[in-house]
């Protein structure tokens, strides 16, 4: 797993980009969707989760929407017309910084 300090600078952008990807998710199926691509390396809490989402509906960069799931509420989070092009800036952005970090750590990379 990485440190809370690496994964708080991209939270918002992995959120974003999975919300481009899969249209809608409720907040479990973020997690656990994360999990899944990251063969268990990130892990993002609820604690991390839930306010970061909130911050994101607050910018209008995701729209929420709940449906009834049986007896339970189930509260969709989907991107905004502002957050799909937020999600492509931040995707871009990040992609840059790695490159910068690559350079500066000169760290060569690994062939597949």
């Amino acid at each position: 797993m990485y440190s809370t300090e690496l994964l708080k600078g991209t939270l918002k952008t992995i959120i974003l980009k999975l919300l481009a990807d899969n249209k809608k998710m409720y907040g479990y199926e973020i997690t656990q969707k994360v999990k899944e691509l990251t063969m268990d390396r990130i892990q993002i809490t609820e604690g991390a989760l839930y306010p970061t989402l909130h911050a994101l509906e607050a910018d209008g960069f995701v729209t929420t929407e709940t449906e009834f799931i049986g007896k339970r509420i189930r509260k969709y989070y989907s991107l905004s017309p502002t957050g799909k092009t937020k999600a492509r800036e931040k995707v871009k952005e990040l992609a840059s910084f790695i490159e910068t970090m690559i350079s500066l750590l000169d760290i060569k990379q690994k062939l597949a």
